[in-house]
């Protein structure tokens, strides 16, 4: 899942040093932390006339989650004014009722008057699940959503794994891969991005694990779905898939204290135009090419210069306002992975690193438009935006992709076709370069 680019001045005894700093936070947020068959035929659930949606029944009867909406409007973030102390009598919270409810129709009033770049406009959202197992370990945000982690004040300082962390990352990774698959297998023409959301929340706790979005900063859903012109953050809703869309799925499983983080493009229906088609492949070849790239001691800054030159010369663009990060314990964190050229002093790729390299590149104009939900991130112009993502993790003798393609996963056109890479690319360690090769040939 991407994070959103501030910067910040480092003042140091020894100098002075320019960062970028990132946050999966709504989009205007002034709050940065260092760093997007039947399917349902075993699962339904239902409105009550409480507004409460009922338990929903599962294969297996320990991973069901009751769902609640938390506030009269899905859409936002529950903000408070830190500086303001509580008031717990009952005066007091009926004027904040009354608040709360003021800020809902105004915020309505601005959905409402907002002029949307494209064809895509916020739907209806169900209300916001709220994950109780005890069976589940949750991240230290679910309850309040905020993150607990300090950020680390020094760009170039990166965590390294120790061999039992890299092993918890993998089993993150995995999960992660098999929901993604099993979500984009469900796209197809008529069904909401909330049922997506609705199957990846699912399959997520059936793996022991929970949908790492959910409640982060407050955002409202358990996935990322982002169609056509929105680059990211895209909320799930009652929109209805239309054949020819392209649609990008942002999952994160967070599993026994470590996250795994990947996305990934898929075509609604299976055809889309030529225009798109040229989009999604610039935007994998890119993306491959950078990972490519990837191995000790080289410079995290020169992987964004590598991006852009892919793309520009294909006449595309890459956004700069979101980026990588690095992953593990902490959702995001260092190093933070510009897509585009810079000199940023963001370290040398060591073994034992962990971070997402997530490029999201642009038919037209790059330049952002963020919606009044806080987190739907457009292009300004409404042209179509692709973007793909992997949890990475640096070993002596390349890279791997620790959410990876399994034996279950579908291989795509662009994979295929691809001029940097033919087939699954799962690493450039001997051992991933040999897995990917028996998967592709299985595929082909």
């Amino acid at each position: 899942m991407v994070q959103f680019k501030s910067s910040l001045i480092l003042l140091l005894l020894v100098g002075t040093a320019t960062t970028s700093v990132e946050s999966f936070a709504p989009s205007n947020s002034n709050t940065h932390f260092i760093s997007k068959t039947n399917i349902f035929s075993n699962s339904r659930s239902d409105l009550n006339s409480n507004n409460i949606i009922q338990t929903i029944p599962m294969s297996q009867p320990s991973s069901s989650v009751t769902l609640t909406s938390k506030t009269s409007s899905a859409l936002f973030m529950n903000k408070k004014n830190k500086n303001k102390k509580r008031n717990k009598d009952s005066s007091s919270s009926s004027s904040s009722s009354s608040k709360k409810g003021f800020a809902s129709s105004l915020r309505a009033l601005q959905m409402d008057a907002f002029q949307y770049a494209g064809s895509i406009k916020p739907g209806q959202q169900s209300p916001q699940k709220v994950v109780l197992e005890e069976n589940i370990m949750r991240p230290d945000y679910a309850d309040d959503g905020k993150p607990k982690a300090k950020p680390q004040m020094l760009p170039w300082i990166i965590e390294v794994k120790k061999e039992a962390e890299i092993q918890k990352m993998r089993a993150a990774g995995r999960v992660a891969r098999e929901v993604l698959d099993i979500a984009g297998r469900a796209v197809a023409p008529g069904i909401t991005t909330d049922e997506i959301d609705n199957i990846v929340h699912r399959e997520s706790l059936l793996r022991g694990a929970y949908p790492s979005p959910l409640n982060y900063h407050g955002f409202p859903k358990s996935c990322c779905t982002s169609v056509n012109e929105v680059i990211c953050h895209g909320i799930p809703d009652d929109r209805k898939l239309v054949e020819g869309d392209i649609i990008n799925l942002d999952i994160t499983c967070y599993l026994d204290g470590y996250h795994g983080d990947c996305s990934e493009m898929f075509v609604v229906g299976g055809e889309t135009d030529d225009e798109s088609k040229k989009l999604l492949q610039a935007t994998y070849d890119c993306w491959v090419k950078a990972m490519e790239f990837v191995e000790p001691g080289k410079d995290y800054k020169d992987i964004g210069a590598i991006i852009e030159d892919h793309v520009t010369e294909r006449g595309f663009t890459t956004v700069k306002n979101f980026c990588g990060h690095g992953i593990g314990s902490v959702f995001h964190t260092n190093p933070n992975i510009f897509h585009y050229r810079n000199s940023e002093p963001n370290g040398q790729m060591a073994p034992g690193h962990t971070f997402t390299i997530e490029p999201m590149i642009c038919q037209g104009t790059s330049q952002v438009l963020s919606w009044p939900d806080q987190w739907t991130a457009t292009t300004r112009d409404g042209k179509r935006t692709a973007q793909f993502e992997h949890t990475l993790l640096i070993t002596r003798d390349g890279v791997e992709a620790l959410t990876g393609k399994i034996e279950t996963s579908p291989i795509q056109f662009w994979e295929k076709e691809s001029e940097v890479h033919q087939g699954l690319w799962l690493g450039t360690t001997p051992a991933a370069r040999e897995r990917a090769a028996s998967l592709s040939a299985q595929k082909s």
